[in-house]
């Protein structure tokens, strides 16, 4: 039985929540490792979501994204993108700031990658082992939205980590770029403010669909080439 659009939207809905809370409790707890304890005092070394949750970039917007178009027929939603609420840092307790700062910053897409990577071994000892499994309806159903949400897993953290990764404030990338900017222009940088969202959701769709169809396009690759006992 193959799980419903409704159920796979569901699925999509809660892994993103789960990935952007791993993603923000990366940052506060490297930060946390690194000498700055304002987001361990704060509670964000965590995966509690109550702790990490943006009402519009985890909540409204991705919801619109991945219910839209199953109750307007496809005229609403596009690619999937999200943020959580930013984890606090105080860069002057860092021994070391621009090391320590790049540190903090890469903790969270690299716990996206983690996570995809991780979903990856899973589908893959999934697929090798397929014919061990009972064949028993209940199991296999159970072993089917296991393997889609696994699937699920790897595409949107995939896509988070890509995302997350594009230098427009105040995303992780930028954090990165405005280390290597000469001062004028990281104040025209970092005064981006409304703007860096907008170009964010303008730009961020396309940008991450560039890289994602190639990357996919391995992950499923390696996939196929798994030999079925």
């Amino acid at each position: 039985m193959q799980p419903s659009n409704f159920l796979i939207a569901v699925f999509e809905f809660v892994l993103l929540i789960f990935s952007l809370s791993v993603h923000e409790c990366a940052h506060a707890w490297m930060a946390s490792r690194l000498g700055d304890q304002t987001a361990r005092l704060q509670g964000r070394v965590t995966l509690n979501p109550m702790y990490h949750v943006d009402p519009i970039g985890t909540l409204l917007f991705p919801a619109l994204m991945i219910f839209g178009p199953l109750f307007s027929g496809g005229a609403l939603g596009g690619f999937l993108i999200g943020w959580a609420k930013p984890t606090p840092v105080i860069t002057r307790n860092f021994r070391n700031l621009v090391r320590d700062d790049t540190l903090v910053t890469l903790a969270g897409p690299v716990s996206n990658l983690l996570l995809a990577f991780v979903a990856f071994v899973v589908l893959a000892v999934l697929l090798g082992t397929q014919g061990y499994l009972p064949h028993q309806e209940s199991m296999a159903s159970n072993l089917e939205a296991l393997g889609t949400l696994c699937e699920l897993a790897i595409q949107v953290n995939l896509a988070l980590f890509f995302f997350n990764l594009l230098p427009i404030p105040p995303l992780d990338g930028s954090h990165i770029v405005r280390h290597m900017l000469p001062y004028n222009a990281l104040n025209f940088y970092d005064r981006m403010g409304m703007f860096g969202y907008i170009l964010m959701i303008m730009v961020g769709g396309p940008v991450v669909r560039f890289f994602m169809g190639p990357t996919l396009g391995l992950v499923y690759g390696l996939l196929a080439h798994i030999p079925q006992h």
